[in-house]
């Protein structure tokens, strides 16, 4: 069996028949080419380790015995670095069969090194939302870099729904990606890795912030183009490749992949259909920014160097909407870029 993305007519028929519900008005500009943004909800639990419900188990339920503070965002809250929160979201589901969800981190959460994950009832696995789940959603947040102002309606994570689809023939197709220590930026910064001790970011307060307050550009030494990752530090990075994405498929990036290191290098995966494109006959397009952490030991990454692999997957229709056609799109077309939030 196969699978197809809905696209976002069938994500805008799921909300109006109930599909997809929510406790406030779901507003247009939530709905992606291929994904659904995520609210939080006007609380959110601190607690003090992540976990997963398990079979049998509600979030709810486990969250009366774990949760050890809980935080109105009714008005803006700090949530601070390294603290483990669980945020109802104000989106719930009634999937039928033979359709599933994967969740993924909004483009800009990632690249605020914001590690959010999707918990649902019952889950034995984050992102991960089974054929036919009925029930509320959570998200799982904790700021690893810096401390971020959030607060109800901000949107940090993004749903994509997959449908069993038998029509659908052509293969999965995977696509290397390497790093670029040459030509990412003209300055020749070719990474940024976030300062230790910064102040707070609010969320919604996009093209407020200094970078140089709140990132370190590296350049690679003069006749080298290699760069060591120290363990546990985040950096930006770009793709070597310039990534197209066509208008009938969505691709995801691996986050995680042992076989070239023990490097995470992105936290926001998903690509929508029209990523890296234009609808003039030449095309521009788009690195993908790869936010980078190096676990346990020192990584050296040369350039050209493989870091990651796109999976592209077919959608079940092509959208109505495009990434940087119909609707606003902030990395469009972009080379080595911060989230919208610096200048």
């Amino acid at each position: 069996m196969t699978f197809g993305i809905w696209p976002s007519q069938w994500i805008r028929r799921a909300i109006e028949a109930g599909v997809i519900y929510s406790s406030t008005p779901i507003n247009e500009a939530a709905i992606q080419p291929a994904s659904l943004d995520l609210r939080l909800g006007d609380r959110a639990y601190r607690v003090p380790t992540s976990f997963l419900p398990g079979k049998g188990n509600s979030v709810a339920q486990r969250l009366s015995d774990l949760a050890t503070h809980e935080v109105d965002l009714t008005k803006p809250q700090v949530l601070e670095r390294n603290c483990v929160h669980i945020i109802p979201l104000q989106e719930s589901l009634r999937l039928e069969g033979g359709t599933s969800a994967r969740a993924n981190p909004k483009s800009s959460s990632g690249r605020l090194d914001i590690f959010v994950r999707l918990i649902a009832d019952c889950g034995t696995a984050f992102d991960e939302i089974p054929e036919g789940y009925s029930g509320p959603l959570f998200a799982e947040v904790v700021p690893r870099s810096f401390p971020v102002i959030a607060r109800a309606g901000d949107s940090l994570n993004q749903l994509r729904f997959r449908e069993a689809a038998s029509d659908l023939t052509r293969p999965v197709r995977t696509f290397p990606v390497s790093i670029d220590l040459e030509g990412a930026a003209a300055d020749g910064v070719v990474a940024y890795r976030a300062r230790k001790t910064t102040g707070l970011i609010d969320l919604q307060r996009v093209g407020k912030y200094d970078r140089n307050d709140f990132w370190e550009p590296i350049q690679c030494r003069p006749g080298r183009r290699e760069l060591v990752l120290v363990p546990d530090e985040f950096y930006i990075m770009a793709s070597l490749e310039d990534i197209e994405i066509g208008e009938n498929e969505a691709a995801e990036m691996i986050a995680y992949d042992t076989a070239v290191g023990e490097v995470r290098v992105h936290y926001a995966g998903f690509l929508d259909p029209f990523f890296g494109k234009s609808k003039d006959i030449v095309s521009n397009g788009s690195k993908v920014v790869l936010e980078i952490r190096s676990h346990d030991v020192p990584f050296m990454l040369d350039h050209g160097q493989r870091v990651g692999t796109l999976i592209f997957e077919d959608m079940i229709e092509t959208p109505d909407k495009l990434y940087g056609q119909q609707i606003k799109s902030n990395y469009q077309g972009q080379g080595l870029k911060l989230s919208k939030q610096f200048f």
